[in-house]
């Protein structure tokens, strides 16, 4: 699991060392409503691709070896020549995962995913515009909105139809459940 300590910290680490840290997922949501509603499994985030050997360089210091690359990463070659994964999870030996993938900005500012191969969606400079907390600290997150596009379209558990409902409470953002609806 990853604590309110280990989401900041972790964010921290990165992003004092330069490293732009925008999050996702549960946590992003969390960050969003500015408290933690749910236990978390990992630290969701999205980094620029020409960050990814920096970012693993930092976390492998501090322990964290991959743990699983994504069905969809794509091995890719960043602005400095390195070949990196876009897509994987990195966990440390007490069982902190850092669930990442890796986007390029365009020259409007818009994040293009890595791990597409062929252009799909974007990440809009208002989608990249998000900002949450984590225990007070301010945290560049993807936006709310953005936050419902990624939980469309599969099975959702239950803890992520909340957050999808307390995102609607608190930003009015709008999603249908007929295409998340869990088993039950």
């Amino acid at each position: 699991m990853v604590s309110t300590e280990d989401a900041l910290n972790l964010y921290r680490r990165l992003s004092d060392n330069g490293v732009q840290v925008w999050l996702s997922g549960g946590w992003g949501i969390d960050a969003l409503l500015g408290r933690q509603t749910r236990p978390h499994k990992d630290l969701d985030a999205i980094l620029l691709l020409d960050d990814m050997i920096r970012m693993k360089e930092i976390l492998c210091n501090d322990g964290y070896v991959l743990k699983e690359l994504w069905s969809e990463n794509r091995w890719v070659v960043d602005g400095q020549g390195n070949r990196t994964a876009t897509a994987f999870v990195l966990q440390d030996g007490e069982n902190h995962e850092f669930d990442v993938h890796a986007m390029s900005l365009d020259d409007r500012g818009n994040g293009v995913p890595a791990w597409e191969e062929v252009a799909g969606f974007i990440f809009t400079q208002a989608d990249l515009a998000g900002n949450g907390t984590i225990a007070g600290f301010h945290v560049k997150c993807i936006s709310p909105e953005m936050q419902v596009y990624c939980h469309t379209g599969y099975e959702l558990p239950e803890g992520q139809l909340r957050d999808l409902e307390l995102l609607h409470e608190k930003f009015g953002v709008e999603y249908h459940t007929q295409n998340n609806q869990t088993s039950a």
